[in-house]
């Protein structure tokens, strides 16, 4: 069946909407950057560049790395942004856009996120890589998909329990990253953890300016939260997004964190770009072997 002009749009040119790529603009192996400067921090070390636009805060660039083709893609900020680029990307592999017909033979995609995040733990220093094994969604996105088959419902039980989480919020969803691509970028230099994802920079990360919070003592409950040996590591805004769409769409999907502040300790990072850069050469060097 073909699916509508309103569900799938495409641009005069024939590219997609939002991102304003055809299929042949693309690798299997994406890097996702939340800002739109950050692309150029990476495709900076590529041995060459084929393709690169821009549309919004969607910037795109594709190239060669050590012989290993990877594109690079900003995302903008939030996980309405992520339902955005991983719905179109995922199109553009699977979907015939003239026809507008699904392929018979699905494309997977390797998609590794690279973000700065501030730890939420005291164990977890400044200065160092995180990578997210679990990605907890505070935000409800992922609710308007049918979830059920690839959440961690014990852990989302215990979370809402010790929480205490309000039953006016989304319930939290809990979603692991791909083992596989875990595997690859893990080493002796990354961390491991558990990832929140947020729906805003400001109360929904516990930050007060002038508007009171719905729970004012919701980020000491997330720091204590613990399920076995599972920890609150980071909070950001992108994670959980990108596990739960990667996973129901069939793609792999794992997110690197360059910690550059401790919440809990109240430190800030001396030189951030530097942990920024080190991370962004860490994560190419691991996806080409």
């Amino acid at each position: 069946m073909n699916i509508k002009n309103s569900e799938l749009i495409l641009n005069s040119d024939g590219s997609i909407y939002h991102l304003n790529l055809k299929p042949e603009h693309i690798a299997n192996d994406i890097i996702f950057v939340g800002d739109q400067h950050r692309v150029d921090k990476v495709t900076k070390h590529f041995d060459s560049i084929e393709f690169t636009t821009q549309k919004r805060e969607f910037k795109t660039t594709t190239g060669v790395y050590k012989g290993k083709r990877i594109t690079v893609i900003s995302t903008g900020i939030g996980p309405d942004n992520i339902d955005i680029v991983l719905n179109e990307l995922d199109a553009l592999v699977n979907i015939n856009l003239e026809t507008r017909v699904i392929k018979e033979n699905h494309t997977q995609l390797n998609i590794t996120r690279i973000g700065t995040s501030g730890s939420l733990q005291h164990d977890i220093p400044i200065d160092s890589f995180l990578i997210s094994s679990f990605a907890l969604d505070l935000n409800g996105m992922l609710h308007s998909y049918q979830i059920e088959n690839i959440s961690h419902s014990e852990i989302e039980n215990e979370f809402i329990k010790q929480t205490n989480w309000s039953s006016k919020k989304s319930d939290p969803i809990v979603i692991s990253s791909s083992n596989e691509l875990e595997s690859k970028l893990s080493s002796e230099k990354t961390f491991k953890g558990m990832t929140a994802t947020a729906g805003g920079f400001y109360g929904p990360q516990g930050r007060v300016l002038r508007l009171p919070l719905q729970d004012k003592d919701l980020n000491r409950k997330i720091d204590s939260f613990l399920f076995k040996n599972t920890k609150v590591t980071n909070l950001e805004m992108e994670t959980s997004a990108i596990y739960g769409l990667s996973k129901l769409l069939g793609h792999n999907a794992c997110s690197m964190n360059a910690i550059i502040a401790n919440r809990a300790n109240g430190t800030f990072s001396k030189n951030p770009n530097k942990v920024i850069e080190d991370l962004i050469i860490y994560t190419l060097d691991k996806l080409v072997k």
